[in-house]
């Protein structure tokens, strides 16, 4: 049987290829901001990149409950493969959120890969490939977090920083914008984020000098709408953070390359940004450096910044401040839950991002003291040039951009933790362009670390449970209403807990580590859990001991027996 297949969004022709069709139906026409905005009311689906726009990453699906979890099996695999040379030196690995839109699944893998796929089959219905280029400056490994779907286009964010809209029925590119300049060292990894009539993205490169920032484009026809620096230029609020002479400002960091929330009622975005530049050597740019480290409050039709609160002053550990904001509503209170790399909870104000409460969540910080109103205290860090200094979380943090998770059913966030430290030894460095602006030599702990998925009451700050690990866990978590957590291991067990308790109830072996950011959703009735696999990128900053372990390519699809 012949039938046509779309490979780089151009038909070439015919296949007799089993499963590729070449074709997709065509749900995502019907994907509206009206239907992201009640994404959870379809729990079928998986419309946006945290399942919602509150970032709570929780499903009401619960067909696979305590009861049912022990029958948990693979339904299908779709393996992506590695082609060629990839682009940037580092590793690549696969990080990205699923979406799903009635039974046809939209997901990014690196290099500039998306595809379509039968979600209840895991057959492949198109693919498509942006070309880029090998030298491309990338920091923390060749990866990309997902897609956005509206309107009958898939939106991709690309390495060499272009934001792209597909066919979602063929794969064909509509349109590509560029929004990052690549020769001076900006990338992108973001997944994209669909508010009103806009798809939202931001940028990656802070370990290179540039300048952070969030951006705005029609998603009709990619015209920007707006664009929000997250470093202020001089004379405007926050450049007295920023020392006065000179053009540290210009390259000071603050990227936003974790997808924001968003509360539709405040009409506000909510971003983390990241280390202000140089990391580690805060001699060249004294001050507290905003609005580095942040949690930034964006008016979504202005992109101006209308609050923000800034969880590491004068950061010289590279404590990005990147993910995720959990919007939660509790006692009356609107509030953003934040688990910062610091090793510190922060649940915010979030109509101000005052800060309400503060409390640890993992076991060893020494780097500095965080009093209940957020205000930070610096204890242990590198201030002499080649004096070397350990200090605990290390750079990737206490939790690296992988996010935890809410369950308005236990009312508790979950959270992956990584407990391990690093040394750091301060070297100055002079700025150029498109080269590492990184301002010390960095070893991470290769023995005595330990990880774990911990529950707190954002209510009290307090740890309710901990499912302990020997190994930092390093997976974006789920939770459903099945009473459940999902989180996967670097080693490559994929488990699942009691959402109560914390018990290990199921686990299976996926053959490669888990990075990424598993979904869930529903096809004629029979709930499926999503996983990415695949160990790489940064994997030097928050495991070291496990670099040229198997990368894998694969992604799962699980769900009980028919």
């Amino acid at each position: 049987m012949a039938i046509e297949y779309v490979d780089a969004g151009t038909a070439v022709g015919n296949s007799t290829l089993s499963g590729i069709i070449g074709i997709a139906p065509p749900v995502a026409q019907g994907v509206t901001y009206e239907r992201i905005l009640n994404a959870r009311s379809e729990p079928h689906n998986w419309l946006t990149y945290y399942g919602a726009y509150d970032g709570q990453r929780y499903s009401p699906l619960n067909q696979i409950n305590k009861e049912t979890i022990s029958k948990l099996t693979p339904a299908w695999v779709f393996q992506c493969g590695s082609v060629g040379l990839h682009s940037g030196k580092s590793t690549y690995s696969f990080e990205a959120s699923p979406l799903v839109v009635d039974g046809i699944m939209f997901v990014s893998g690196w290099d500039g890969w998306v595809w379509a796929l039968d979600a209840q089959t895991g057959s492949l219905l198109w693919q498509y490939r942006h070309a880029i280029p090998y030298d491309v400056s990338l920091c923390c490994g060749n990866v990309n977090r997902g897609v956005a779907v509206a309107e009958g286009k898939v939106f991709v964010a690309t390495l060499n920083a272009h934001i792209i809209a597909l066919d979602a029925e063929s794969g064909t590119k509509l349109w590509d914008q560029t929004f990052g300049d690549v020769r001076a060292g900006e990338s992108a990894t973001v997944a994209p984020l669909i508010v009103k009539d806009m798809v939202i993205v931001g940028s990656s490169g802070g370990e290179f000098g540039v300048r952070g920032h969030a951006d705005a484009f029609k998603l009709e026809t990619g015209e920007r709408v707006w664009r929000c620096y997250m470093v202020p230029k001089p004379g405007e609020p926050g450049s007295d953070t920023w020392p006065a002479e000179g053009e540290a400002w210009a390259r000071g960091g603050a990227n936003c390359w974790v997808t924001s929330t968003f509360d539709p009622q405040l009409n506000l975005l909510y971003f983390g940004t990241g280390n202000p530049c140089p990391d580690f050597d805060g001699g060249v740019r004294p001050g507290d450096n905003l609005y580095t480290d942040s949690g930034v409050a964006v008016d979504v039709d202005t992109g101006k910044i209308k609050a923000h609160f800034q969880y590491t002053p004068h950061d010289v550990w590279d404590y990005d401040s990147t993910m995720e904001h959990i919007l939660i509503d509790l006692d009356g209170q609107r509030l953003a839950a934040h688990f910062d790399k610091n090793g510190f909870l922060y649940i915010l104000d979030r109509t101000n991002m005052d800060a309400v409460r503060v409390a640890p969540f993992v076991d060893r910080i020494d780097w500095g003291e965080v009093d209940e109103k957020g205000n930070a205290t610096a204890k242990v860090f590198p201030d002499k040039e080649g004096d070397p200094v350990h200090f605990w979380p290390g750079p990737a943090g206490a939790k690296e951009w992988t996010h935890a998770c809410y369950n308005p059913n236990t009312e508790l966030l979950y959270c992956p933790v990584q407990d391990v430290g690093a040394t750091a030894t301060r070297r100055r460095r002079e700025f150029k362009e498109s080269i590492p602006y990184w301002g010390a030599g960095v070893a991470v702990d290769l023995e005595d670390m330990a990880g774990s998925i911990s529950a707190f009451d954002p209510r009290t700050g307090e740890e309710r449970w901990r499912w302990r690990n020997d190994i930092p866990m390093c997976s974006s978590l789920l939770t459903t209403a099945g009473g459940l957590v999902f989180g996967g291991e670097p080693t490559g067990e994929f488990n699942a807990l009691d959402a109560d308790s914390g018990e290990l109830l199921w686990h299976f072996q996926c053959g490669s580590g888990h990075h990424s950011s598993p979904s869930t959703y529903s096809v004629d009735g029979r709930q499926y859990i999503a996983v990415p696999t695949g160990w790489g990128a940064w994997t030097e900053g928050f495991l070291p001991g496990m670099l040229g372990a198997g990368q894998g390519s694969g992604l799962f699809a699980f769900a009980l027996p028919e």
